[in-house]
């Protein structure tokens, strides 16, 4: 059977619902209700962190889903699924698609994102891998490797782009992306507005990907204090 994410989100919204330990949503139940909600409102599929919640989440909604797992090693800055144990754990979700770093950067244990890549591929040839990149050449290299599909999720958030926002300079990074890919681009990282997400679709951005101006109310709370205090 073909994999219908990129059928069922094409041109459309995509939420990520995750919350972090030190948050006050952490739970995969909060999650799973909090997909609810997006789903009611019209998101076309969701991405998830950790075996718990992707699991819960879709035993609530019905979208496909984009999985993930945040983990941190001490010699490594890769986080997300990091290794070929959290790729292959959130593949045995049965997630449409898995996303994974797709930078440059040294891996944990000196794994290699090629190695990675093919046996996770060799294992679960049904399954759509993703790389959450942060420059031009690592969306190019993304293609190399064979991954399917590419996200901006990290740029702003590396050593190499740290403080960047990918709205700014008129989208300038996101243009030089879609120019460059030969795969397909989610756009994340930083969407805050509908209106910021309907310019990144217009633009040539497969789906776009939006978290924290949805689903973290601390974050949203705080753009009203912040703003009210001036």
């Amino acid at each position: 059977m073909a994999n219908p994410f990129l059928e069922k989100t094409r041109g459309k919204l995509i939420v990520s619902c995750q919350a972090l330990p030190e948050e006050p949503l952490y739970s995969s139940f909060i999650m799973a209700k909090m997909a609810v909600a997006a789903v009611s409102g019209g998101a076309a599929g969701i991405r998830a962190n950790s075996v718990a919640d992707i699991l819960a989440i879709r035993n609530a909604v019905s979208v496909p889903m984009i999985g993930i797992i945040k983990k941190e090693y001490p010699d490594s800055p890769v986080f997300i699924t990091p290794t070929i144990e959290e790729v292959l754990a959130v593949c045995e979700t049965g997630v449409e698609v898995v996303a994974m770093d797709g930078t440059s950067r040294k891996r944990p244990s000196d794994e290699k994102l090629v190695d990675i890549l093919q046996q996770a591929k060799s294992r679960f040839p049904e399954t759509l891998f993703m790389a959450d990149i942060s420059t031009v050449q690592e969306v190019a290299l993304a293609a190399e490797l064979g991954f399917d599909l590419a996200a901006t999720t990290l740029y702003g958030y590396t050593e190499q782009t740290a403080g960047r926002n990918i709205t700014e300079d008129d989208f300038h990074f996101l243009k030089e992306v879609l120019q460059t890919a030969k795969i397909p681009v989610l756009v994340e990282g930083k969407i805050d507005t509908p209106e910021k997400a309907k310019t990144a679709l217009a633009l040539g951005g497969t789906s776009v990907v939006v978290g924290g101006a949805i689903t973290r109310p601390q974050e949203i709370t705080t753009r009203f204090t912040s703003k009210l205090s001036e």
